[in-house]
């Protein structure tokens, strides 16, 4: 019993000594900190009354919209220009794109190459067929490749040609 009051009293002495005024200063710099501080919001901004805008851009075309340029009638323009009177050929309908070229033909001194499309059906092409649908006219076939003359129509309505190349299927896989 006399351990227990002896350390008891151990501890009560210990914790007074604790408690003393060391950090006084301390405390005392954080009041005075505190008195000073004070939150300082600066005030909203003015806010403008609403001003409706009048849209009168109705009759122009949207520009978000996608337009299918509508081909020059009349021969107006001159220079390059498809022929919309021709009748148009089966390959005609599909993107060159989507187009491949499976094999090649020769039949005396005159290549032709064959053609899948995209629902699997094969066509016979020559030079002077037309494929695609930048009205492509095939101006040579070789062993490897279909070389076709394109009429494109820029943003201005003006014609002018491009040469594609479609190669033979096995001659792109083995590129890859």
């Amino acid at each position: 019993m006399m351990r227990a009051l002896l350390s008891s009293v151990l501890c009560s002495l210990l914790l007074a000594a604790c408690g003393g005024e060391e950090f006084s200063d301390l405390k005392q710099f954080v009041e005075d900190a505190q008195k000073d501080l004070r939150g300082k919001t600066e005030p909203l901004p003015e806010v403008k009354p609403y001003e409706p805008f009048p849209y009168t851009a109705f009759d122009l075309p949207d520009p978000f919209k996608p337009r299918k340029i509508e081909p020059l009638k009349g021969g107006g323009g001159g220079g390059l220009q498809p022929d919309l009177n021709r009748p148009k050929e089966p390959l005609e309908a599909y993107p060159l794109e989507s187009l491949s070229m499976v094999g090649v033909i020769k039949q005396g001194k005159v290549y032709h190459a064959l053609i899948k499309t995209p629902d699997r059906t094969l066509y016979r092409v020559k030079v002077g067929n037309y494929m695609g649908q930048n009205f492509g006219i095939i101006t040579d076939i070789n062993e490897a490749d279909v070389i076709l003359k394109e009429l494109v129509q820029d943003s201005a309505g003006d014609w002018s040609e491009q040469t594609s190349t479609l190669q033979l299927q096995e001659e792109q896989e083995r590129k890859k």
